[in-house]
């Protein structure tokens, strides 16, 4: 399911196929844990439905509207920002810091 066809979704709509994926996931935990599944990525799939379903209900709620193209400069900054953050990236961080201030170089 794609997030353009939810977009035209009614939230009635997205409520009662939240709740219809809800339901079918339950039915298929219950029954992995007695037998072995017949396509067991399933699960993840309507485990990704339900999160998109609840993502776009939630942009209707707030009224945000979609995404346009100016804002892939700022999702690169938050990626950048993002790598920094790890014990690695601070090291790296910290490494070209030092290449950009020394003198020797």
């Amino acid at each position: 399911m794609l997030a353009s066809e939810i977009r035209e979704m009614s939230e009635a709509d997205i409520n009662s196929r939240i709740a219809e994926l809800e339901r079918e996931r339950f039915n298929l935990r219950l029954a992995s844990g007695t037998r072995t599944l017949d396509d067991p990525l399933r699960l993840r799939v309507i485990r990704r439905d339900v999160a998109r379903l609840k993502t776009v209900l939630r942009e209707k709620v707030i009224g945000v509207a979609e995404v346009g193209s100016g804002s892939r400069e700022r999702r690169s900054e938050k990626r950048v920002a993002a790598r920094v953050t790890g014990r690695r990236g601070r090291k790296s961080a910290t490494a070209m810091n030092r290449k950009k201030t020394s003198k020797r170089a």
